[in-house]
């Protein structure tokens, strides 16, 4: 095994043993907000699957759509979180939340290939249910700007480590990466469930 399948390896290990907790309720890491952005989302498991998901099916996206998935993830988390400082309520966030990692599952499972019109506009549009999640959670005292850098930063970390991931099981026999889709859908399906 190379450097590089290592480090990947064990960097989605390590994400995936962070916690089985949701990131949701009453998380207070600090009045610094530049950590309590960074920890946020590593610290549910519905947050980093789905992030984690977005990045490996992109991997095998058209050129446009493989390098805009970033900028589609960080985005729609942005406005999600604006939405929420502007102390707009949104319907559904945990089930919107909990259907992204089902659903990128799903689009994982079926090799799905889709124009980036249509999977930037899914992409941008689950991750402003898991910015408004980050956004109403930002503990009190924090600084805004240095959340937003802080939940980008983690955010851009797992889409690039689920995008790692995702190329490294592109050289592999598909049956892996299909059998990850699955796995990610049934958790989804298991977090809606719970």
């Amino acid at each position: 095994m190379n450097r590089l399948t290592t480090k990947l390896l064990t960097t989605a290990v390590l994400m995936l043993a962070a916690t089985a907790a949701f990131a949701h309720p009453g998380h207070d890491h600090s009045t610094n907000g530049l950590i309590s952005g960074l920890l946020h989302p590593l610290l549910g498991l519905d947050h980093l699957l789905a992030m984690a998901a977005i990045g490996f099916w992109s991997v095998r996206q058209g050129d446009l759509m493989k390098r805009a998935t970033p900028l589609f993830v960080v985005g729609g988390m942005i406005l999600g979180a604006g939405i929420a400082f502007a102390g707009i309520a949104l319907p559904g966030v945990e089930t919107g939340i909990v259907l992204s990692v089902m659903v990128a599952g799903i689009l994982i499972a079926a090799m799905a290939k889709l124009p980036t019109a249509i999977g930037g506009t899914l992409v941008a549009a689950f991750m402003v249910f898991h910015g408004h999640a980050h956004g109403t959670e930002m503990p009190a005292g924090a600084a805004l700007a240095a959340y937003l850098v802080g939940f980008s930063i983690a955010t851009l970390a797992i889409t690039f480590a689920g995008r790692g991931l995702g190329a490294l099981l592109m050289k592999a026999d598909n049956r892996i990466a299909r059998g990850v889709g699955v796995a990610l859908a049934g958790t989804g399906a298991a977090l809606m469930l719970g």
